[in-house]
């Protein structure tokens, strides 16, 4: 039995052209000729098949007749990337006499008697559009290349909302500080009045006053720099957990 190669011509024999831009269906005829004096089975297959539209794309050849197959490429963004991913390949049999059912001719056909002819796909563009895509290709390499970061990143809104309630919160507590250190003020003045009411008594002859004047003075003296320092240690813990920690 002659092989199947030497029989079947494939025009185009290598690949299949398409002209873009490809913003609507663009259209690639293939010859299949059986000079041949047998009928030959054949069927056509492509790596894409959802970018394309073939018809026919099965069927049979008659001795010394050409089938013509138009190969349709639906509208897509072209990607250089992928161009190589497109292939096709044409798959041809002898048809058995009497032939019925094309499936049945596939399912039971042997290895040695099928052939195979492959074809590439190739895009042609216009200079502009090779050049935009050129460009965008850049574009996402650059980014494909961009540094990462070492750990998730924060979006910015939820830093700054997070600045905003820590500032918040330490205006707040400056306030209650504020105010508590004018309500001590006011308490280490009216001690320093007793006190200096107190004096006046002890002046006057009163051993009473006398010793009262010098308990009060004695605890007025002794509050006035423990609530100092309480107030720093405060402020100086409230500083240091916030920024530190």
């Amino acid at each position: 039995m002659a092989r199947l190669e030497q029989v079947l011509i494939l025009d185009p024999p290598v690949e299949l052209k398409f002209k873009g831009p490809f913003t609507d269906v663009v259209t690639t005829n293939l010859k299949l000729k059986n000079p041949a004096d047998k009928k030959v089975c054949f069927k056509v297959k492509t790596t894409a098949p959802r970018r394309y539209c073939v018809r026919p794309n099965s069927g049979i050849i008659d001795p010394g007749t050409t089938v013509t197959v138009s190969v349709m490429l639906q509208p897509f963004d072209y990607d250089p990337n992928e161009k190589s991913k497109h292939k096709f390949m044409v798959q041809t049999v002898y048809a058995p006499p009497g032939v019925a059912d094309m499936e049945a001719v596939w399912k039971d056909a042997k290895p040695e008697d099928l052939m195979d002819s492959k074809l590439r796909c190739v895009f042609e563009l216009p200079v502009d559009n090779e050049k935009s895509n050129d460009l965008e290709v850049n574009k996402s390499a650059a980014v494909t290349n961009a540094p990462k970061s070492d750990g998730p990143a924060i979006p910015k809104s939820a830093s700054n909302s997070l600045d905003d309630t820590e500032v918040q919160k330490l205006m707040e507590e400056c306030k209650r500080l504020q105010t508590e250190l004018v309500k001590m003020t006011e308490e280490n003045r009216q001690l320093k009045d007793d006190g200096l009411r107190l004096r006046k008594a002890a002046q006057s002859g009163n051993p009473v006053s006398s010793t009262s004047s010098v308990t009060l003075r004695d605890n007025g003296s002794t509050a006035l720099p423990s609530l100092l320092v309480v107030i720093a240690a405060i402020f100086i813990g409230f500083f240091l957990g916030k920024f530190i920690l």
